[in-house]
């Protein structure tokens, strides 16, 4: 399994739209065995891109912070498990996923949205 979230840095990016990167982590026997970064800054604000990297990269999950309809939608076209209203550093993100304790909590935004 590979899980995706918007970052900046080390920590989750609470605008899905202008993050700079995705950290993606490959999940094998509940553990994370690697993490890479990926560039999306040529694709900010562009929601069908960003779904399709994510979907060349094979993630199955992607973990959001805010994050507006059309990226939902872009996403949601692309068949991953999403997950959002999400804070705090990628890796404990991740782990508290796949330990069960992470929950969508419907968190959504708009072109006014602060966070």
């Amino acid at each position: 399994m590979k899980i995706a979230i918007p970052n900046n840095g080390s920590a989750l990016n609470q605008h899905f739209g202008k993050s700079k990167g995705f950290m993606i982590g490959t999940i094998e026997n509940d553990k994370i065995e690697k993490l890479e970064e990926v560039s999306t800054v040529e694709l900010a604000h562009q929601h069908e891109g960003l779904a399709d990297l994510l979907a060349k990269h094979n993630v199955d999950v992607v973990i959001t912070g805010g994050i507006g309809s059309g990226a939902l939608e872009a996403l949601r076209s692309k068949g991953f498990k999403i997950i959002k209203g999400a804070q705090g550093e990628c890796k404990d993100i991740m782990e508290s996923y796949i330990n069960g304790g992470l929950e969508d909590k419907d968190v959504m935004c708009n072109h006014h949205c602060d966070h």
